[in-house]
């Protein structure tokens, strides 16, 4: 009787350290499973972020997407979703992550998370190329004609640090340029990508020129884009994180974006 009960006493501890190991096993974040693969979204449709080359996805945002992967040593899967169903299908698990040209804002973030910023875009002035301005500042531009388009971040900037400039809104940014090779605006406002795109590719755009970059303000033209994803996916977008710092840190970061765009985005 009593060597049974020294037996069973064994057995008891036995399981009871053997419990101990598994919580603590489990407890461990060593002992998660590591993630091997997970698929992003994007659109196609917004170059040179993303679009579509021998109907495959392409462009910064997709060689900035599998540098991220393989810096997290994971395999990603790119796959093209429609914009309206982009978020929808991220919370229905279709897929872990969008890079769409994404911007990150207070709307957004009410249904999904974001990584950090990878892409800020700069706003720039546009004058004609014969014209000298030394002072873009709102003191400088007081009482001089500003054209942006209308109904966007650039129209309530100007709207309120410029308010004592002559604002000119209109339906494009090929309008607002052409009025002002025309001279019925003195400069105008735009997306540094955009402004860059029609100056370098149009013959209407060689009347003018980028003066300078209008200074960020995140109040009035946001945080950037990032990476959409899932609320409960924190350790993902900690991955991210990590692996978007490593790419800027090391120098691969801007050797991608070199490809794409003529300026810094970040």
């Amino acid at each position: 009787m009593r060597a049974l009960a020294v037996l069973g006493l064994a057995a008891c501890a036995t399981i009871a350290a053997s419990q101990f190991v598994w919580a603590a096993s489990a407890a461990s974040p060593q002992a998660e499973p590591k993630l091997k693969e997970i698929r992003i979204a994007s659109e196609g449709a917004r170059p040179p972020y993303n679009y579509l080359e021998n109907n495959e996805l392409a462009g910064f945002e997709i060689d900035l997407g599998q540098a991220l992967c393989q810096r997290m040593n994971i395999t990603c899967h790119f796959v093209m979703q429609d914009w309206d169903s982009m978020i929808p299908g991220l919370l229905n698990h279709q897929y872990d992550a969008i890079m769409a040209a994404m911007e990150i804002s207070d709307e957004a973030r009410e249904k999904i998370a974001f990584s950090d910023p990878y892409a800020r875009m700069p706003s720039a002035f546009v004058a004609a190329r014969k014209s000298e301005f030394k002072d873009l500042t709102p003191a400088g531009l007081a009482d001089k004609a500003i054209g942006v388009v209308s109904g966007g971040a650039h129209q309530v900037y100007v709207e309120d640090i410029y308010n004592k400039s002559d604002i000119h809104t209109f339906p494009t940014l090929e309008d607002a340029i052409l009025d002002l090779a025309e001279g019925r605006v003195d400069v105008v406002m735009g997306d540094k990508d955009e402004v860059t795109d029609f100056l370098d590719k149009n013959k209407e755009g060689q009347c003018c020129r980028m003066i300078a970059d209008v200074p960020r303000d995140p109040a009035y033209f946001g945080e950037g884009i990032g990476i959409g994803l899932r609320k409960e996916d924190k350790d993902l977008k900690s991955m991210f994180d990590k692996a978007l710092a490593s790419l800027k840190a090391d120098g691969t970061f801007a050797k991608i974006r070199g490809k794409y765009f003529k300026f810094e985005i970040n």
